[in-house]
């Protein structure tokens, strides 16, 4: 039998396949990570409620499967996580808000019952932002999730539990979602993998908030966060797929990553800033990226769009237009959070809210008496979309910067509040992106760059995403937990 250890370093295609070679046992595995889940956790606090017995219940019925020679699904018998905001039965689903204390799921959510029925065993739910809208994953209910390399850094949100925990190595993948670079960036933080789907290619059905019917159901995405690249694709096609709740979901063919060929491949360097400038040690880390890619063939071309420098204004004018409930609606339960009221409250720490959720709220208000300057904006917003899709073809894929610095200490994701519209302003695009790891930094944390693809060419950025793991190591065990 293989030693525990090595578990905690496999793709979750790894994991399925000794399991059904019977070389490993879903049982060992399980409690291999749960073992580290145990030993990691305390330390950032990325899982928020567990289910640990009713996974070895799981795990043992995977192994007599495996005995008896049957399967239930490509990931029979391999743990994972599930990110708050999704119904997961029996696990509370209340997306950060204390008004939702106590509400546990009766059912799954459509991408948690996919994952299920292939064989996947949750392990527990992973902590969030308040309703799911900031950069930073902390709330009243759960507390502040840290880093996974750095525990006095942001983990990043809204996944930012999903992120870290799969980050310490205590979970192969697990379930994410994204409106402004909410798989990107925690992926980006902790070192891991993450892929946002083109817009619609998956069901967001049974998460809290739900998106408002119309353009936001595709701006928003659902997708997975992984330790290793091969997951991503095997992952994306048992969640892809229209499921006759989500009225923003869409069939797509899917491509295969393996018929990519990296020779002659068009890559396009791209460095535009968007209000706050990128580090330099982000920007040496994408121009690695494009060297190990023309090592292997590709045609790197530095390249400038310059629309995307006003992409905080392009997202944030996107959001206002697809309409719906209110973020200051959804943070109250129904009734209007009134910011000023809750700022003081806040200050004399008996608000329910975090600031910067209140912080969103005022925002919001000023945005909505932006008008004309939003038109400008959508206008700006509808010619990128168009170059955008001019660009990247089969053949072409863009790096670009995940965040303008690395992951920032506790707090000071709030100086300036602006450093995530380089994940977010691509939402509105409905574009595939792929973030990758690339090593770390000389203070030992995560180093990344978005790869992003053509709308429907998923797999193509997928396979960029193998081949700079192939070249680059990809994710890697913390120091602190070697």
């Amino acid at each position: 039998m293989t030693e525990p250890a090595s578990f905690l370093h496999d793709s979750a295609t790894r994991l399925a396949a000794r399991i059904r070679a019977g070389e490993a046992r879903s049982r060992d595995v399980v409690d291999a990570h749960i073992a580290q889940l145990e030993r990691a956790n305390p330390r950032i606090n990325a899982v928020v409620a567990t289910r640990f017995d009713e996974a070895r219940a799981e795990a043992d019925e995977a192994d007599r499967r495996a005995r008896r020679g049957e399967q239930r699904g490509p990931l029979d018998g391999v743990p994972c996580t599930i990110k708050e905001c999704f119904r997961l039965t029996g696990m509370p689903n209340t997306s950060g808000l204390v008004s939702r204390k106590g509400i546990v799921s009766r059912d799954d959510a459509t991408g948690v019952d996919r994952l299920r029925r292939a064989g996947a065993i949750p392990l527990g739910v992973t902590n969030v932002s308040e309703l799911c809208m900031w950069m930073e994953s902390d709330n009243k209910v759960y507390g502040r999730t840290g880093s996974a390399f750095d525990p006095s850094r942001t983990a990043g949100g809204s996944s930012g539990g999903e992120g870290a925990i799969v980050g310490v190595g205590a979970s192969p993948f697990g379930l994410g979602s994204d409106v402004g670079g909410s798989i990107r960036m925690p992926a980006f933080f902790n070192g891991v993998f993450g892929h946002k789907p083109t817009g619609g290619l998956v069901p967001n059905s049974g998460q809290y908030p739900v998106a408002t019917p119309g353009p936001m159901q595709r701006y928003v995405v659902t997708g997975p966060i992984c330790r290793r690249a091969e997951d991503l694709f095997p992952l994306l096609k048992l969640l892809a797929g229209v499921d006759g709740l989500d009225d923003g979901a869409r069939e797509l063919p899917l491509g295969d990553p393996a018929h990519v060929e990296l020779r002659g491949l068009t890559v396009l360097d791209v460095r535009e800033r968007i209000v706050w400038p990128v580090s330099d040690e982000l920007l040496a880390a994408q121009e690695r990226a494009a060297w190990l890619l023309a090592a292997r063939g590709a045609k790197v071309k530095r390249a400038r769009l310059p629309r995307l420098s006003s992409g905080l204004e392009i997202w944030s004018a996107a959001m206002s237009a697809a309409d719906g409930a209110s973020f200051a609606e959804l943070l109250g339960d129904g009734t209007p959070v009134r910011p000023g009221i809750e700022l003081v409250r806040w200050a004399a720490g008996r608000s329910p809210h975090t600031l910067p959720s209140l912080g969103l709220v005022a925002l919001e208000k000023v945005a909505k008496r932006m008008g004309e300057r939003s038109e400008k904006a959508l206008t700006l917003a509808r010619e990128l979309k168009a170059e955008l899709d001019d660009l990247l073809d089969d053949r072409t894929v863009m790096l670009f910067a995940p965040h303008a610095t690395l992951a920032p200490k506790h707090h000071r994701a709030l100086l300036p509040p602006v450093k995530w519209a380089y994940t977010a302003v691509l939402n509105p695009m409905l574009l595939p992106i792929t973030q990758v790891p690339l090593g770390l930094s000389r203070d030992g944390v995560p180093l990344g760059v978005q790869v992003v693809g053509g709308e429907g060419r998923d797999h193509v950025t997928i396979a960029v995403a193998q081949a700079l793991e192939e070249a680059r190591g990809g994710w890697e065990l913390p120091a602190w937990l070697r």
